[in-house]
């Protein structure tokens, strides 16, 4: 990756809990550093941003996305996104994981760059832990 080999330092705020889990990662991971873990982190989300944008074409898939379902008016907004994409869902499945947390998968058929401007969406909405975007070309 270029520049990586000039440093550059920046600071972030994490609430506790999630910095837990990292360093709890990290630590198995083997990872000397924070910083080489958060490296890395980056490293990979950039490599799926830039997968996410290669979506070309009529493509079939599945969107995975994890929430918080206590968070003030997610479920109204992850519904007002998915009716506002009608023409790509295929079918939905909502499925408990535990009081707060939900796991929702949405089948979903189109335009590949329907289908990301989707899966960015429900990324931006708060309360959203994870989203991810699976998809094959249809021949």
């Amino acid at each position: 990756m270029v520049g990586d080999s000039e440093l550059s330092r920046i600071g972030i705020s994490l609430p506790e809990n999630l910095l837990n889990k990292f360093d709890s990662i990290i630590d198995k991971r083997g990872y000397s550093s924070r910083s080489e873990g958060i490296r890395d982190a980056i490293r990979s989300y950039i490599t799926y941003y830039e997968w996410m944008n290669d979506v070309e074409g009529e493509r079939q898939g599945v969107i995975t996305m994890v929430y918080d379902h206590d968070q003030r008016g997610l479920m109204e907004a992850v519904t007002e996104v998915q009716h506002a994409n009608i023409d790509i869902i295929q079918s939905s499945i909502h499925s408990h994981l535990t009081h707060e947390r939900c796991m929702e998968v949405i089948m979903v058929k189109g335009d590949g760059q329907k289908l990301r401007s989707l899966t960015e969406s429900l990324m931006a909405l708060k309360g959203v832990e994870s989203v991810k975007l699976t998809t094959i070309k249809i021949s």
